[in-house]
């Protein structure tokens, strides 16, 4: 196969098929290639980690005393795996049949860079079968205790950087219990991984036999690839709605042009181009450095990194119901001023119910409490009796998830934190992480967006009506 020159990615190669009239010019789609071409791009500078692969000895359980088998509580844990930090976010597309899937991967794949030495691209369920093979044959020849997981991973590692599945999906019992394990094993190798699916990381293996224990899974797939709608949407607007939702992290080239397409989504561009504003608050003047239509665009050092609180917050939220913030850091203990002016942000964008699209550098449960922090927040809670045992399928990512979803869970993992200075500080904090949740649903995004098929532009007049009014009372 040619070597393909780092200058022709994914978008190169859609041009041509356009200029060839092999393709249709289309706004969505092209917006999709965009996301290629951004992880192209990200691959041209990624070098991957050297595979290390585990001892057989280290793989085998530990071997304890008579005494130790009476008395330990639960086994030990499983060799844990580390992501390397540098790894590019991989992507998760999914859609119906016709939505153009393999066309798709066929682009990326075809142009990835020169860089990418070493490359894989098979159909998932052929994928799996393999893995069960390598993981049986590992087992009868080293005994059934052996975790052959992190064994199987490294050698899959071997054998690329990039690990292209088509057809993602799991519907059998056997691929969801190590599925979670075998993924993130392959990440700690530096693979990236890309996918296509026809549905959503929420809708798989459901209703399963013990689906529980593969959530873990889907908020892998769901924090470590970026999950991208294919199927065009048909609202009132002309331009399409952006692929993926509106929280993005690590702060990498997508976020760019994540933030780039929400901002034109939720903005008017033709009927108001982008330019600065200034609004004035109680004498003092606010800039807005990129305004269209009812959208407003900051960075996290110009909106919350100024003197600004409440007062200023609930002035742009009368002028504005759309809020794309960028560059948002990890807020620990030694960021609070920042944090809790963040939060004092989050809670004026909720009460008026305007839509926030966010980069960050973390994971929105990394927000406020760094990684350590967080560990001893929850030592300290399942000490308590307040926070649960993560169960053996579950890390502490899984935990927090958990706590973002249900305020008063959060709550009590908060109390037995020392890193707060009281109950008020807990709860503005763990409200926040709620909040931030709700606003990054399907429902609260859709809301008013016009989809037309489910009345949503019937619903969009009547909540403009709504804001018209509110505005007027709290002038």
């Amino acid at each position: 196969m040619p070597v393909n020159p780092d200058s022709r990615g994914p978008l190169d190669e859609y041009d041509e098929r356009v200029h060839s009239h092999r393709l249709r010019d289309d706004e969505h789609q092209r917006g999709i290639v965009q996301v290629l071409q951004d992880l192209h791009d990200m691959l041209i500078d990624y070098r991957a980690p050297k595979v290390v692969h585990p001892s057989i000895e280290s793989l085998k359980p530990q071997s304890q005393s008579f005494f130790g088998s009476l008395f330990q509580r639960r086994p030990p844990r499983k060799l844990s795996t580390q992501i390397p930090p540098n790894l590019p976010k991989g992507l998760y597309m999914y859609g119906d049949v016709g939505s153009g899937k393999t066309m798709l991967m066929d682009m990326f794949y075809d142009t990835l860079p020169h860089t990418v030495t070493s490359k894989t691209r098979i159909h998932f369920h052929n994928f799996m079968q393999d893995v069960h093979k390598r993981l049986h044959a590992m087992k009868m020849e080293h005994g059934s205790d052996l975790d052959a997981i992190l064994y199987v991973a490294a050698d899959i590692a071997e054998k690329g950087s990039v690990l292209c599945f088509d057809e993602f999906q799991c519907t059998d019992v056997a691929d969801a219990m190590i599925l979670r394990r075998l993924l993130e094993a392959l990440m700690s190798h530096g693979v990236v991984l890309v996918t296509t699916s026809n549905r959503h990381p929420d809708d798989l293996y459901k209703n399963g036999i013990q689906r529980s224990s593969f959530i873990p899974c889907i908020n892998l797939l769901k924090t470590r690839l970026r999950v991208i709608n294919l199927d065009s949407t048909t609202d009132y607007r002309k331009i399409p709605r952006p692929p993926s939702g509106v929280y993005h992290h690590p702060c990498d080239k997508a976020a760019i042009s994540h933030a780039d397409k929400w901002f034109r989504f939720l903005g008017d561009p033709d009927g108001d181009p982008p330019h600065s504003a200034v609004h004035h608050v109680w004498g003092r003047d606010i800039e807005v450095p990129k305004a269209s239509g009812k959208a407003a665009m900051f960075t996290f050092n110009q909106l919350i990194g100024r003197a600004t609180g409440a007062a200023d917050y609930l002035e742009l939220t009368k002028s504005y119901d759309a809020f794309i913030v960028t560059g948002v850091p990890g807020m620990s203990y030694r960021e609070r001023d920042l944090a809790r002016r963040f939060i004092t942000f989050i809670d004026a964008i909720y009460d008026s119910r305007a839509k926030l699209v966010l980069t960050t550098a973390v994971p929105l449960f990394q927000l406020f409490m760094s990684r350590n922090e967080i560990d001893e927040a929850l030592e300290s809670g399942q000490k308590a009796g307040m926070v649960k045992e993560p169960e053996e399928h579950e890390d502490v990512d899984d935990v927090m998830r958990h706590l973002m979803d249900d305020l008063g869970m959060n709550m009590k993992m908060l109390k037995s934190s020392s890193i707060f200075s009281g109950d008020e500080e807990r709860f503005a904090f763990s409200r926040a992480l709620s909040r931030l949740s709700e606003m990054g649903s399907q429902e609260w995004v859709e809301r008013g967006l016009g989809l037309e098929h489910r009345g949503g532009l019937i619903e969009k007049q009547g909540w403009q009506r709504v804001k018209s009014r509110w505005r007027e009372d709290s002038s």
